[in-house]
């Protein structure tokens, strides 16, 4: 069973630091990269498989190199988030050029059962150009697929597909992680990660922030100290009446906004609270909204943490 192993890892490019100092083990499985846009997760990606070396530590499969290592190579597959793909040819002719680069005895019949996996064998014939989003991501699905890799590395992988075509890919990658696999996709959208990995890392500006299974993570999102913007019939005496609570550990009266910035430390007291305390001191709520309620926030919590 094959494990990549990310020691003290970091990538930069010029003076931008896009991946700095992580280290984590991913294993057998469905692991789950999740961290918002910009966060290093692509540049993470490319130095797994190959395509990137690190500025500094080291990435390594079952203990080999594998930058500039073409062993290893063929034990990994690649679905890249940007597209890479030639207009030119079919479906078809595209899985079967990666068939023939890794050498297999029968590429041929190799092709036609990526295919069939990722259930594109009916547009094999047809034209890449022709694709509409879904189906590319399909068909790189299955190039990546032809050579049956003991790894699987997918960048932002549901982009653009269906419904039906994400339930399918989801139950795929599931399959593919139960048979003991080593499958890692990187996501910026929390419930794609909920529904299908067993383990997330959890990168923010290129800084690990996280690791776990899913619940743990999730219910450090759930403690974090949540920020609302309240608009009330009368703030001053909203502010008097929370500040009192457990729930809450600060109150600002915004005179620009004309509204109380609260920060709640306990969620589900405050969900119930606010109304009751307006209700009680007959005051009238106007307008109750999240401040802070982005990935990003979410994130930044976590790796304050």
């Amino acid at each position: 069973m094959a494990t990549i192993h990310i020691n003290a890892t970091s990538r930069w490019f010029g003076n931008v630091v896009a991946v700095n100092g992580i280290t984590m083990d991913i294993g057998p499985g469905v692991t789950g990269l999740l961290g918002p846009n910009g966060a290093g997760k692509s540049t993470l990606i490319h130095m797994m498989s190959g395509f990137l070396a690190p500025s500094a530590g080291t990435v390594t499969l079952d203990g080999q190199t594998i930058w500039r290592n073409a062993e290893v190579y063929r034990h990994i597959g690649l679905v890249p988030e940007r597209e890479g793909m030639y207009d030119y040819l079919t479906g078809g002719e595209f899985v079967l050029a990666n068939a023939e680069l890794h050498g297999l005895p029968d590429p041929g019949a190799a092709t036609a059962a990526a295919l069939a996996t990722v259930e594109m064998g009916h547009a094999a014939d047809r034209g890449i150009a022709t694709y509409s989003k879904g189906m590319r991501q399909r068909v790189k699905m299955a190039s990546a697929l032809v050579h049956q890799p003991e790894v699987l590395l997918l960048d932002e992988p549901f982009n653009g597909m269906d419904p039906r075509q994400r339930m399918h890919l989801m139950d795929l990658l599931r399959q593919m992680g139960s048979e003991g696999r080593t499958v890692l996709f990187s996501s910026h959208i929390l419930e794609e990660v909920e529904q299908l990995a067993t383990h997330i890392e959890v990168i923010v500006a290129g800084r690990h922030a996280a690791s776990g299974d899913f619940r743990k993570i999730r219910r450090l999102m759930t403690d974090r100290p949540h920020r609302y913007l309240v608009r009330s019939a009368d703030d001053r005496a909203l502010a008097a009446a929370l500040i009192a609570d457990r729930s809450t550990t600060g109150i600002e009266v915004d005179h620009t906004e004309g509204a109380l910035r609260i920060q709640a430390v306990d969620f589900t007291r405050f969900t119930h609270q606010l109304p009751r305390l307006a209700r009680d001191h007959g005051i009238r709520l106007l307008e109750v909204s999240p401040s802070d309620e982005s990935l990003e926030s979410v994130f930044s919590y976590l790796v304050a943490s």
